[in-house]
């Protein structure tokens, strides 16, 4: 079973990418962010006509989640708990019936934060990837394969970014931001890409401006964090790169992971 996440900055606007992309890669679940639509408004058609099972939490303009399935949930949860008033769309999950159990499935897309000098935005930043360390503690003991997959707008490490004195001062990069990434991955979660390699410049971002792509000065900020369960049933992970390259790109290109777990 491949399962696929995938910023695509605007699903209208890239609506036929998207459609190429499925039927190239084919994969079976697919965690998209910043989908930029309100739920009615999805173009869940098209994808349907794929073969797909489309489940949305949508905003009007920015953020927005889905996931796009060849097996139908047996739940969906949209909205991450404890959100004290947090209207964003920033996440939705829902659990998919294999051989042998089930599986949980998140799509992510956690705040980016800057400027980080700015009073609101850093410190929601911070308070989004706590609350979402407490929910997957909740799911981590269920004993059950999870998968936390998205755009977390963080750089791990200094070899995940082209040029780490470029982002120092940069939200995706402090060392609180890190730090908390790293608490979350304490919970016992591990990173897919770096548990199949520790290859540098893999990178899932570049930027539009001043030669991003063509230069290769990218970063790695879409992941996807394993519970031992799916640790233990992971086969390979790729970065599809090749897809920055296409018309009217978006700015990330897919992540996918392939497990051993078969539909039920």
């Amino acid at each position: 079973m491949k399962i696929a996440t995938w910023n695509i900055n605007g699903v209208k606007a890239r609506i036929d990418n998207l459609r190429q992309w499925l039927t190239d890669s084919s994969p079976d679940i697919v965690c998209l962010q910043e989908i930029k639509s309100v739920d009615e408004n999805f173009p869940r058609f098209e994808i349907e006509a794929l073969g797909y099972h489309v489940e949305t939490h949508g905003q009007k303009g920015f953020n927005g989640v889905a996931l796009l399935s060849k097996i139908r949930p047996d739940e969906v949860v949209r909205g991450l708990p404890e959100g004290d008033g947090d209207d964003q769309s920033r996440y939705i999950e829902g659990v998919f019936s294999v051989s042998g159990g089930a599986i949980r499935v998140a799509s992510i897309y956690l705040p980016n934060g800057n400027p980080a000098d700015d009073p609101v935005k850093y410190p929601y930043k911070l308070r989004w990837l706590e609350r979402l360390r407490t929910h997957a503690a909740n799911c981590l003991a269920l004993e059950e394969p999870l998968i936390l997959a998205g755009d977390y707008n963080v750089i791990p490490e200094p070899h995940d970014c082209f040029d780490p004195a470029a982002w120092a001062t940069d939200a995706l990069f402090l060392p609180e931001t890190r730090a908390a990434f790293r608490r979350l991955e304490t919970l016992g979660l591990v990173d897919a890409v770096r548990t199949t390699t520790d290859a540098t410049k893999l990178y899932t971002f570049w930027d539009y401006q001043a030669g991003a792509w063509q230069k290769n000065n990218g970063i790695r900020i879409d992941h996807m964090l394993l519970s031992a369960e799916a640790a233990d049933r992971l086969r390979s992970t790729a970065i599809e790169k090749h897809v920055r390259a296409w018309e009217k790109p978006s700015d990330h290109v897919p992540v996918t992971a392939l497990f051993d777990f078969q539909p039920a």
